[in-house]
């Protein structure tokens, strides 16, 4: 069975299942390498350097929303394509993804270079930080072209049904990095430290670039690149990838924009040296990362039999698959919630090389707290998944607004000055809970739109 036919023909949960199982085992070894990565820091430096990896996270997260606003973008517009049978849209969207692609990974390469010190200073950086941030920063800067690349080519990937491809290409960079990462690092290899899970990093994106390149314009794939045309300027094209994409960038970039906040908040509120919170924080984000990234390799799966059915005007089938994964995704983050509650302890204790009291104590209680809000967070993932899936990128952009800016920056602000550190960890649970509701609310709305649609068009087919 072609690509085609099995976005057009094959039964839709098990569509789901078969493109999702690729996705989410190359989320989860992604997530698997965040989490050995931090802790190999942990072992090999300390716990002061997890806040420095956690200083960098911005410029990371931002460099990810780029690349996942052209993959997501990119990815509708194909997978849209691909449903109509439109082959000169679909070559016009792998086109201005590369191109747009390449031009922002330049500039972001650069301008992280020229402003390291002012970045990580703005960010929350302390006197005991601040040097492994750099250690950290200036070798991952090497690899942000290789990275992007590679994120937009495995949202391709799988918008045209190829999901093992991308999970390969993930295990590949992923695999290789938790290989490479304590050679570089201890004492026993060439005892780099930070500055060696930088290096490994950067050897293995580069590796895992050159795998997804090589296989997604291979004969078997419906990606097509004209090199005669590549360097052609497609402006309606690249404004679609863009304005599609800009929910995925928001998401992301916004997250940087809150660690900004949360490290200076910490700066504020913390009892004594802020860079254990910090620390903390870092363990936190590497762990929610673990436990997300599996849920998100669900709608990774989702989002090309949404844009493809939708393109087919097959409402039943696009209605089902969306039910489907809610249900799923929502089971998944509940079991996340529970494994937070039952084992934040054993975390922070296997994160911290010394034993260190507060480091542990502080940690689980936060990460407790915080972890309440998981319960509802699938809602919306969902919804906005859909609604780029579509082309509706003014929808996806407000779901996606809405827990960051909408309900945790005036919390945060609001909570820790009443309640201190407490009060920020307080924020991402009742955000993610509002949010979630308000995802519920709109997803029962679209679900009837859907079926409305789906109403219509049978009633068109028994009229003739």
């Amino acid at each position: 069975m072609s690509h085609q036919d099995r976005l057009e023909n094959m039964n839709v949960k098990k569509l789901l299942i078969h493109l999702s199982i690729p996705a989410t085992v190359g989320m989860a070894v992604n997530a698997l390498y965040n989490f050995v990565d931090t802790l190999f820091v942990a072992k090999g430096v300390g716990e002061i350097a997890i806040g420095g990896l956690a200083l960098v996270f911005p410029i990371q997260m931002i460099v990810m929303a780029v690349g996942l606003m052209i993959g997501m973008g990119s990815a509708s517009v194909f997978s849209r394509a691909f449903g109509r049978k439109d082959p000169v849209m679909m070559e016009k969207a792998v086109n201005s993804a590369l191109r747009i692609n390449l031009i922002g990974a330049i500039l972001l390469t650069i301008g992280g270079f020229i402003f390291l010190d002012e970045l990580l200073v703005f960010f929350g950086a302390t006197a005991s930080n601040i040097g492994y941030a750099k250690d950290y920063m200036s070798v991952i800067l090497i690899g942000l072209t290789p990275l992007s690349f590679s994120m937009v080519l495995n949202n391709l990937t799988r918008a045209e049904g190829r999901a093992k491809i991308a999970m390969i290409s993930m295990m590949i960079g992923t695999g290789l990095n938790i290989i490479l990462d304590p050679i570089f690092i201890f004492d026993f290899g060439f005892g780099l430290g930070v500055q060696g899970a930088a290096i490994a990093t950067v050897i293995s994106q580069i590796v895992a670039f050159i795998y997804i390149f090589s296989r997604a314009f291979s004969h078997k794939s419906a990606m097509k690149i004209n090199l005669k045309r590549f360097l052609e300027p497609d402006p309606k094209t690249a404004v679609d990838i863009m304005v599609i994409g800009l929910p995925s960038f928001l998401r992301n970039a916004i997250g940087a924009f809150l660690a900004i906040i949360i490290y200076n908040l910490i700066n504020k509120y913390s009892v004594g040296d802020p860079a254990i919170y910090i620390s903390v924080y870092g363990v936190i984000n590497r762990v929610i990362t673990f436990v997300f990234l599996p849920g998100f390799g669900l709608v990774q799966g989702l989002a090309p039999i949404v844009g493809f059915n939708y393109g087919a005007r097959n409402y039943r089938r696009l209605k089902e698959v969306i039910i489907y994964a809610t249900k799923i995704i929502t089971i998944y983050f509940i079991f996340g919630f529970l494994f937070v509650q039952l084992f934040a302890e054993g975390i922070f204790t296997i994160f911290s090389e010394t034993g260190n009291a507060d480091f542990i104590s502080i940690g689980t209680s936060a990460f407790r707290v915080i972890a309440l809000g998981f319960v509802l967070v699938g809602f919306q993932v969902v919804v906005s998944t859909v609604y780029q899936s579509v082309g509706f990128p003014v929808r996806a952009t407000i779901v996606a607004l809405s827990r960051q800016v909408v309900f945790f920056i005036p919390l945060a602000y609001i909570l820790s000055s009443v309640l201190g550190l407490s009060g920020i960890w307080i924020s991402f649970a009742a955000s993610d809970i509002l949010a979630g509701l308000i995802g519920l609310l709109l997803l029962i709305f679209e679900l009837r739109s859907i079926h409305r649609r789906m109403e219509i068009i049978e009633s068109e087919k028994l009229a003739v």
